[in-house]
């Protein structure tokens, strides 16, 4: 019980800073739920996200509900997830009923042109990470160049590839590409095995014969 409603609040406290949503909230989770309470790590977190943006719905929320599965089962799974929604819900209901008294203040304009600001930084920042992580040697690099230009220049394209199709064919090359890597990987560790093996077998060749010379000579 105690665990359920330590997923449920943290995940209040998440839900209520979830400025610019998406990627803009890696920051803090990787913070929040890597470095100080250690329910994930960082290379899960990312697959979390990535998985996130191509199912339905706001990606941190449904980073929120893959967390609390993992620790919970499906009931800790509603607890972040209701935990996440807790707060903005709250929100929200309060700026839609005080918002049209003061949305034309000067102050108001300039609080909001800060947090856009703000919020460039964080999506920037997380930007910077993920790609530490995912574009580590050449192959990656060329993948994400394709996929990139595909997607930023669809709009001048004969045909125009929908971005969950990009996202699935990403996958099934890195999977293509990793079923090669482990081939490889695996005949380059038997062919380095057979020429331990054959080089033993010369050396008990010689030992052999060596010692054969030796006998004849008494």
């Amino acid at each position: 019980m105690n665990e359920l409603l330590d997923l449920y609040f943290t995940f209040v406290r998440i839900g209520c800073v979830n400025f610019g949503g998406g990627y803009a909230m890696l920051p803090l989770l990787e913070r929040e739920l890597v470095d100080k309470r250690h329910w994930t790590t960082v290379d899960d977190l990312r697959d979390y996200f990535s998985i996130g943006q191509c199912t339905p719905g706001i990606i941190a929320l449904n980073v929120s509900t893959f967390i609390g599965e993992k620790k919970g089962g499906v009931i800790g799974a509603l607890c972040a997830t209701g935990g996440f929604l807790t707060g903005p819900i709250a929100i929200i209901l309060v700026i839609a009923a005080f918002l049209q008294n003061f949305a034309d203040l000067p102050v108001v304009q300039h609080a909001f042109a800060g947090i856009r600001v703000c919020v460039c930084v964080l999506i920037v920042q997380a930007v910077m990470r993920l790609w530490k992580k995912s574009v580590v040697d050449a192959f990656t690099l060329a993948l994400y160049l394709v996929i990139f230009a595909l997607n930023a220049f669809s709009g001048v394209l004969p045909v125009k590839i929908p971005a969950a199709v990009l996202v699935i064919c990403a996958g099934v090359i890195g999977v293509v590409m990793s079923m090669r890597n482990r081939r490889s990987a695996a005949a380059a560790g038997g062919a380095a095995a057979g020429g331990t093996d054959g080089g033993a077998s010369d050396a008990g060749s010689e030992a052999a014969a060596s010692c054969n010379g030796k006998e004849a000579d008494k």
